[in-house]
């Protein structure tokens, strides 16, 4: 790592003398871990890590977690999952859960995150399937002790089961991230029914509607036209005073805004002859002030009532309101006409909700010539991609440069937009200092330009696991001889990482350079064997070769329960099914398992040996923030806890 070193830190290694540190070591050291060094860690020391992890609440990301469970079960370590991070817990391999712990184990993982299985949907298939399988098979109607088990994993519910739940699965679904289109369908369906606590539309009251938090963004037009207009109006006050507080995004505030104000024009009677002529009353800094802004004017009105010079010093708290894009495009109008030669560079940190809607040559006539601009602009995730490469080329046309800490402050998925020139114009160093930026959402093309930078700015790095390190967020760029090369250097590459390499040097690799690259996670090709770039590949084998690679020839997906008896290394071909015991599922199953008495309470300082923790932590102080759902299940006070 590059960047600056902690104290007690030393190329050599943590100074004997400092090891105190790790006994308290913090959430930002614990996020550094990664996993070729932990693989020389005792089954106590591993233990002893991965406890600390879980009393810390370290939020790694899905290439940590993927290779740490497959650690965690070379050391029989799964056993003890009571005590081991919710979010390693989706990463273990099912077969290996005792039946008699079906129930405490899904519970304890319904408190993850499920977007961290992105790369793995047979492995979030098979979660799903296994829950069931601890409820005794699939049932038409799951009640309030089922939904209380399944915690976040009803966020992969089929619209049916949601409808015919107990009305609780709303505490549950609190916790998605996001709903899909027949979720929402159902959803509404639900509320209209009047089986939840909120009764039907015309008795709800504002209490009501503040205990569905997020949900309630996603209540549609028709629910709304029911809704009492006074509870209607104090709600939507309420939803927009915690937007512009920074309490709820602007993207759910927006969905929210457009629905209620349409529900609210289909039950106003339309208002003839008035033309474009204000009605409302001139448009003042106390109106933009009022929550209530946007259901007294629409976007008809806030162009006939906003004036000039009250748009030019109220910028800022006219866009802190969720303005529906209709109203968003009669600002930047109206911009526009106060400054047609192109808006000045300190009015530009304002308009960054509006960003999207500015052509590239309307950008040309900004002068862009600060950093913090750039990053106000950019940092928002508003910017599409002409945009931001646009944006850059205007900071870079005043001299600017790219800087590590302008790529930190954008983000990794802004590379992906920037132009190849572009990027090719970063400093090396500058890279270096960048740490790993989150590439994998780039087209191949960028992914390709990136890889030639990182190859640029870490090639020289002297030992080969430091350099894969380093490499790892960029080999989806990398051609055929680097993985190849970095297959015979026993990597044993991530799962997650394997998923985004470029799908045609896939297509090249032998059984032989996968199995070898990926080494103790091979094993994980069976949780991800329906992704698009696995499965591509996957058919290009015959039955031999996928014997091979421990897996089966049956279509994706189990179709038996496994029986195991022994715990091994991840490599065994894998099903969603819970290996049964001499007991059988129920609603004594334990909450909490019972390990050895010698695991777990070991002092780190004492657990990891010095000169094992700067290899584990030497990346911590490149880690990035990701983003995450808006928060975890909780079993025990059943709603959905900030992360």
């Amino acid at each position: 790592c590059s960047g600056p070193q902690a104290e007690g830190f030393s190329q050599g290694g943590l100074d004997a003398s400092r090891a105190d540190l790790w006994a308290s070591a913090n959430t930002s050291l614990l996020q550094g871990f990664w996993c070729q060094p932990a693989r020389q860690l005792s089954r106590d020391q591993l233990s002893a890590l991965i406890r600390r992890m879980a009393s810390q609440q370290v939020p790694l990301k899905a290439w940590q977690l993927s290779c740490l469970a497959n650690l965690a079960a070379r050391h029989s370590l799964q056993g003890d999952f009571p005590f081991h991070p919710a979010d390693l817990l989706l990463f273990y391999n099912l077969t290996q859960v005792r039946e008699a712990d079906c129930q405490a184990f899904i519970r304890h993982a319904a408190q993850g995150d499920m977007e961290l299985l992105a790369n793995l949907p047979d492995q979030r298939a098979a979660l799903r399937h296994a829950a069931m399988a601890c409820l005794g098979g699939p049932r038409p109607q799951l009640s309030a002790s089922d939904l209380l088990l399944l915690g976040i994993l009803v966020c992969d519910m089929d619209a049916s089961s949601i409808v015919a739940s107990d009305s609780r699965v709303l505490q549950n679904l609190q916790c998605c991230p996001r709903l899909t289109t027949t979720q929402q369908a159902a959803l509404n369906t639900l509320l209209a029914s009047g089986r939840t606590r909120l009764g039907p539309p015309n008795s709800w009251n504002l209490e009501g509607l503040q205990t569905l938090g997020r949900l309630a963004t996603y209540i549609s037009p028709g629910l709304w036209v029911q809704v009492q207009e006074a509870v209607g109006l104090d709600f939507f006050s309420s939803m927009v005073a915690a937007c512009r507080a920074g309490q709820l995004s602007q993207r759910d505030t927006r969905r929210f805004v457009t629905g209620f104000l349409e529900a609210k024009a289909a039950s106003s009677r339309p208002k003839r002859g008035t033309g474009r002529h204000c009605i409302r009353g001139d448009i003042t800094a106390a109106t933009l002030r009022d929550d209530l802004f946007l259901v007294r004017y629409d976007c008809s009105q806030l162009e006939s009532c906003l004036g000039s010079r009250v748009l030019r010093a109220n910028l800022d708290p006219l866009l802190q309101h969720p303005l529906p894009t209709e109203c968003q495009r009669v600002v930047k109008a109206k911009l526009a006409q106060i400054y047609p030669r192109g808006i000045p560079e300190e009015q530009l940190r304002r308009i960054t909700s509006l960003v999207y809607l500015y052509s590239r040559a309307e950008i040309g006539q900004w002068n862009i010539t600060s950093r913090d601009t750039v990053v106000a602009l950019l940092a928002s995730d508003v910017a599409l991609e002409n945009q931001t490469e646009a944006v850059l080329q205007k900071f870079l046309d005043h001299n600017g440069t790219v800087t590590s800490a302008l790529l930190v402050a954008i983000g990794g998925s802004r590379l992906c937009w920037m132009s190849p020139a572009q990027i090719r114009a970063i400093r090396p160093s500058e890279f270096r200092l960048a740490g790993a930026l989150d590439i994998s959402s780039c087209p191949q093309s960028r992914k390709d330009v990136l890889y030639a930078k990182a190859r640029e700015a870490f090639g020289s790095t002297r030992t080969t696991a430091t350099y894969y390190h380093l490499m790892r967020p960029y080999l989806g760029g990398a051609p055929l001889e680097e993985l190849q090369h970095l297959a015979q250097e026993n990597v044993s590459m991530d799962i997650d990482t394997f998923t985004n390499l470029n799908p045609r040097v896939l297509q090249s690799l032998s059984v032989g350079n996968v199995t070898t690259l990926l080494g103790q996670n091979v094993g994980d090709l069976q949780k991800a064997r329906s992704h698009p770039t696995i499965s591509s590949w996957l058919r290009s084998l015959n039955s031999s070769a996928l014997g091979e690679l421990g897996l089966d020839t049956n279509p994706i997906g189990p179709t038996r329960p496994a029986r195991l008896t022994t715990v091994t290394p991840n490599t065994t071909p894998w099903a969603p099914h819970l290996a049964p015991t001499s007991g059988r599922p129920g609603n004594d199953a334990p909450t909490s398992g019972s390990p050895p008495a010698n695991l777990g309470y070991l002092p780190l300082a004492v657990a990891l040996p010095s000169s094992l923790l700067w290899l584990l932590y030497r990346g911590a102080c490149t880690t990035s923030h990701h983003l995450r759902p808006p928060g975890r299940w909780s079993p025990e006070h059943p709603f959905c806890a900030p992360r």
